[in-house]
Formats: C-alpha cells, sequence, structure tokens
C-alpha cells in the first residue's frame, strides 16, 4: 500500500491511498463467504457455492463492493498511522478507481486536531471574590434552619402573610371550568409566591370558609398562558410558629447543645462554600486567561458536530424533562434563535478549544491519572447523575465512555496546574493560596466540564 497526506488547512487533510489488489485477498475471500451464507442456487450446497458461480449469478461488481467496503477501514487506519495524523470524526472517503484483478485508489478527507503551541502561562493573573462570611450571613443560615422546624396550629381569624390556608380552588377560562382546573384540599404558605399570581391577595383576609375569585394568568396545564377566573375558598387557616432560638432550640435541630456551638458551626460551613465557590471562581477565571492566551484553528466539521449535539441535548433531554419545548424556551429566555445560535456556536467554539489545549498542556506536562483519581471522580460523577457506583461504573463500560471519564480527570488536573502557577489575589488584594485545597481536582474537572458540557472530541483511527 502506498499513501500520501495532504493538508488542506490547519485542521483538515487529504489522504490519497493505492492499495495492489492482491492485498484485497483476504477481504475477497470474507466477501465470496458472506454472499455463501446469503443466497442459495440450485445444485450447489448451502455455503459451498464457487466463487465463479456467485460472479456469474450476483456479479462481480457485488463481491467487489462487498470486499472494498470490509477492507477500507484498515487501509484508512494504516494510512492515518503512516501520516502521524490525529484525526477527529468519521472521513469523508471518496474511492478514485478500482481496477478489478490490479488497483485499489480512494481519498479520505477527515478534520485532525490541529498543532497547539503553549506559550508560557506562568503571568496569568485574575481576581476573584473575597471570602466573607458576615454575623448577618449567620443569623440568616440559622433562621432558615429555624424554618424548617416551625409548626402550625390553627386559629379562627382572617389570614395574613406567613398563615398556612388550606384552600380549593377552581379555574375557568371563558366561562368554562377547565377540565383539570380544579383542586381541593391544596396547602398553602400565604407570601411563597409557589402558586398563582394574585392568590396571597386573595386569600388574605380570608377566614375559615371564606371565598373569593381573582384572575391570574395560568402558568400550565391545558389552558397555559391563559388568563383564568379563579375562585378560591379557604377551609382552614393555621399560624405558623417557629421555636425560641435558645439552647433547647441548638439540641433540637442540631447535634450542638448550645446555640453559640450552632452559629459557629453554621459560621464555619459558610466559610468552606464560600472558599469552595472562590475556588471554582479562580480555575474559571484562569481558564478564560488561558484561552487568550493561545490561538486554536477550529475544525469546521466538528463545530457543526458540537453545535447539533448541544442543540440536540438541550431540547431532547433538558427541555423534555421540564415539559418545554424549543420556541416556548426561547420565549421564557426573551431571545431569538438567531441569538440562541450565536450563543451555541460560542460554546461550542469555547467547550472544543478548552479540550484542545488542556489535552495539549497534558501531553506537555506528562500527566497521567492514577485509579484512584479515576475511582474519586467516577463517585462523583455517579453521585450527580443519581446511580450508586457501581451502577455508573457498569454503565461506563458498558458505553465504553472510560477514555472519557481519564480524559476529564486528566484536563482537570491540566488546569490545576496552570492555576497553581497563576497569581490568584481576592477583592481585598489578598493572594489566594489554592495549593492546600483538598478538592482541587475536583472543583477542576467541574470547570472543565461546565465549558466542554456533554460533548467529547474524539480521535477515531
Amino acid at each position: 500500500m502506498k499513501s500520501a497526506v495532504e493538508t488542506l488547512n490547519p485542521t483538515r487533510v487529504r489522504l490519497t491511498v493505492e492499495v495492489p489488489f492482491e492485498e484485497l485477498k483476504d477481504s475477497l475471500d470474507a466477501a465470496y463467504k458472506k454472499i455463501n451464507q446469503q443466497v442459495t442456487v440450485k445444485g450447489f450446497r448451502k455455503g459451498k457455492i464457487p466463487a465463479r458461480v456467485i460472479d456469474q449469478r450476483f456479479g462481480r461488481g457485488a463481491v467487489l463492493e462487498e470486499a472494498v467496503n470490509d477492507a477500507l477501514p484498515k487501509f484508512y487506519t494504516e494510512a492515518v498511522n503512516e501520516a502521524d495524523v490525529n484525526p477527529l470524526g468519521q472521513p469523508e472517503v471518496d474511492i478514485t478507481e478500482l481496477k478489478d484483478g490490479e488497483l485499489l485508489a480512494f481519498t479520505a478527507e477527515v478534520d485532525i486536531r490541529p498543532a497547539i503551541e503553549i506559550p508560557d502561562y506562568s503571568g496569568i493573573e485574575v481576581t476573584v471574590d473575597a471570602v466573607e462570611v458576615t454575623d448577618e450571613d449567620v443569623e440568616k443560615s440559622v433562621e432558615q434552619l429555624r424554618e424548617r422546624f416551625a409548626s402550625t396550629s390553627p386559629v379562627e381569624r382572617a389570614a395574613q402573610d406567613g398563615d398556612v390556608v388550606t384552600i380549593d380552588l377552581e379555574a375557568k377560562v371563558d366561562g368554562e371550568v377547565l377540565p383539570d382546573g380544579v383542586a381541593s384540599d391544596v396547602s398553602y404558605t400565604i407570601g411563597s409566591g409557589e402558586l398563582l399570581d394574585g392568590i396571597d391577595e386573595a386569600v388574605k383576609g380570608l377566614e375559615a370558609d371564606g371565598e373569593a375569585t381573582f384572575t391570574s394568568q395560568l402558568k400550565g396545564g391545558s389552558a397555559e398562558g391563559k388568563d383564568a377566573e379563579v375562585t378560591v375558598k379557604v377551609t382552614t387557616v393555621a399560624a405558623r410558629e417557629l421555636p425560641e432560638l435558645d439552647d433547647e432550640f441548638a439540641q433540637l435541630a442540631s447535634e450542638f447543645d448550645t446555640l453559640d456551638e450552632l452559629k459557629a458551626d453554621s459560621r464555619k460551613r459558610l466559610e468552606n462554600m464560600k472558599q469552595f465557590d472562590q475556588a471554582t471562581q479562580a480555575q474559571e477565571r484562569v481558564l478564560d486567561e488561558l484561552l487568550k492566551l493561545v490561538e486554536v484553528p477550529m475544525p469546521e466539521k466538528l463545530l457543526e458536530d458540537e453545535i447539533n449535539t448541544r442543540k440536540h441535548n438541550l431540547e431532547h433531554h433538558q427541555l423534555g424533562q421540564m415539559g418545554l419545548d424549543l420556541v416556548k424556551y426561547l420565549e421564557i429566555q426573551g431571545k431569538t434563535e438567531e441569538e440562541f445560535l450565536a450563543e451555541t456556536k460560542e460554546q461550542a467554539e469555547k467547550g472544543i478549544k478548552t479540550q484542545f489545549i488542556l489535552d495539549e498542556l497534558v501531553n506537555k506536562e506528562k500527566l497521567d491519572v492514577s485509579r484512584e483519581e479515576l475511582t474519586e471522580h467516577l463517585f462523583r460523577r455517579a453521585a450527580s447523575s443519581g446511580m450508586s457506583p457501581d451502577q455508573f461504573a457498569q454503565a461506563v463500560a458498558q458505553q465504553g465512555q472510560v477514555p472519557m471519564l481519564v480524559g476529564e480527570v486528566a484536563r482537570g488536573k491540566a488546569l490545576a496546574v496552570v492555576v497553581e502557577a497563576a497569581k490568584v489575589v481576592d477583592t481585598n488584594g489578598e493572594v489566594v493560596d489554592l495549593s492546600d485545597d483538598e478538592d482541587e481536582l475536583e472543583t477542576a474537572a467541574e470547570a472543565v466540564e461546565a465549558v466542554t458540557g456533554e460533548a467529547e472530541v474524539s480521535e477515531d483511527k
């Protein structure tokens, strides 16, 4: 076999391949064997039809087509290896010559991973939010915990803000009660904003057995988006009672004996959360600065596929679960389809560029992924997917996605290397040291995943 490679642009090549006919022998034998199993000829046992009879009955062309289809992947792979290129996606193959008994010639055009030069990134500087937990933050956290331990008791008075009312609802559009417009014994906290617009004003001031009618735009159901006349009847009114903020509450709501200990723990947890957010912010901003430093040619076919993948995932997975279509989603977002496609393209370009740069850094820094790092990443991905680690690991193995997980961890390590070399300061001018962050690798992997999305830039040979 002879092959040559022609660079069409920085991200695409054309391979020209010539194969002597004798190198098709194994594929021709396989083609005759396959056809033998599929056809019957009177006078011959199945599987025992001579090649010359198959040629006469079914045509030599059919045999050659089967043999070429079988042989092309092998010769294409040999040409790729000989040219030492990294193809992305499937090639566009064109058979230019097929002379029976003499020669098979074909071309294969394919996108390739572009050559990237990683410049010195040690001069990157970013500013992140300072980790500051105020007394107000602590009080709000404790108050939220207090809300969880609230109790209710029936009262014989008019409903007011914060009360829990039990209500019956009936919605009419154009004077007709909707099939799905009736609900009974609905529990609702006045002021929570969890039901229809206008309901708070309607029920406030009503006692048990009180009734009111108001107009509201329906947020779902058979008449979604239409104005409905809603009748609400209050059947019970209950006041919410919050426990006293004292040591007894601390013992009820936590493992601590005193309210001061509970508040100290709340402060510590809030600090940890803000430190995690700070680390994530640092990684995202360092990544943005790194992307500005590197020129990356963009493979057009790969970009088109990535845009389509992101659009498909949004329409058929994320929006489908919420009961929305793309038109309704864009209406809610206040975007045109052109704006949506422009944003999707920008996100896809950033995702591909991020993968290319970090993969090159993995090679440059000779970063390996240990079994422990991969296992820890698998556990986190399993938790976020709602599956057990065993179920997730089995699904990953069955779908051949282990290399994808290894790539995610490796890119996280590459980003962590850049973050450690960068200068990170907070809004108070204090230098932020992330080197002792135990979760640095995982937060870096998450930062990368947030940019690259679900699609993976794969190399096919």
